[in-house]
């Protein structure tokens, strides 16, 4: 399956990153892999899905006109909706099968959709699999997320502000309200895919408390504080202009963008990477509305 379209959210990566694996599959377990064929089902059926978004495109490339938009954001849903069956589908495998080889491709091309508390019992030290080569990546990322896990106390991070200031994360976090440390940069087309969302959640539950401390993993000054008035992102930022080479990328475990962590009133972790509706639903959780 190649990588052929962007839609309005994380559907098509998510779908893409899990089909990937029916070819792994194949590759590596031809013989005895019995999920394959389930896979190759639902992987038929997102490519139908993709189908019908080429032929929108054909007949309004940019996307411009409301009845696109609408049907746009419909295939979107579609996809997304299938991503998380075939994603069940991989734990499926995972659970079924400690005893063999066969997660190991699954594993190695789900593991970002996995997230922590799924690649964790995906990477149990007692499965036959758990040493098997292809599966340093997936351990260098869980090696990552437990440096932000859930009931960690925030890392102190000490940069610049905007003017040039020197300012610290403690100067917001672990003072009685609820921050979003949010990792991002102006080069990132995901984080701009973001940014609304987190607009529109920093402006819905501010007044209750609710604060977003950016951390920009950006080089250029220019570009960085262009993107912040562009976007309305409208809260304290920081950083190092030190693009990947940023203190909090091996301080919280960043290898890719947009990231986050929501820190309690008390600087503890209490949830990482929410995105899209995942923010919206915690925030409503917190605040009751």
């Amino acid at each position: 399956m190649k990588k052929i379209l962007t839609l309005n959210n994380r559907s098509v990566a998510r779908y893409l990153m899990i089909a990937l694996c029916a070819i792994s599959a194949l590759t590596v377990h031809a013989q005895e892999d019995v999920y394959k064929a389930e896979m190759d089902v639902l992987d038929a059926q997102g490519e139908a899905i993709i189908q019908q978004y080429r032929e929108l495109m054909k007949q309004d490339p940019k996307g411009e006109q409301p009845q696109t938009k609408e049907k746009v954001q419909l295939l979107s849903n579609m996809l997304d909706s299938l991503g998380q069956v075939q994603l069940q589908l991989v734990k499926r495998i995972i659970r079924e099968n400690q005893q063999n080889d066969i997660p190991v491709p699954y594993i190695k091309n789900a593991m970002y959709e996995l997230g922590y508390e799924g690649l964790k019992e995906a990477l149990n030290p007692k499965a036959a699999y758990y040493n098997h080569p292809d599966l340093k990546n997936p351990k260098a990322l869980l090696a990552n997320y437990e440096k932000r896990k859930p009931g960690t106390t925030f890392h102190e991070l000490t940069m610049q502000d905007m003017s040039g200031k020197e300012v610290k994360l403690s100067q917001w976090v672990g003072k009685g309200q609820y921050v979003l440390i949010d990792f991002w940069a102006s080069w990132c087309g995901p984080c701009r895919q973001e940014m609304p969302n987190v607009v529109a959640n920093y402006e819905k539950y501010h007044q209750k408390g609710f604060e977003v401390v950016g951390v920009s993993f950006d080089q250029k000054k220019d570009a960085w504080t262009a993107a912040v008035q562009q976007m309305g992102m409208n809260w304290p930022q920081m950083s190092d202009l030190k693009g990947w080479k940023c203190a909090a990328a091996p301080l919280y475990g960043i290898s890719s963008i947009p990231s986050s962590v929501l820190v309690d009133p008390e600087g503890k972790i209490v949830a990482m990477d929410l995105r899209g509706k995942a923010l919206g639903e915690k925030l409503k959780e917190i605040y009751k509305f």
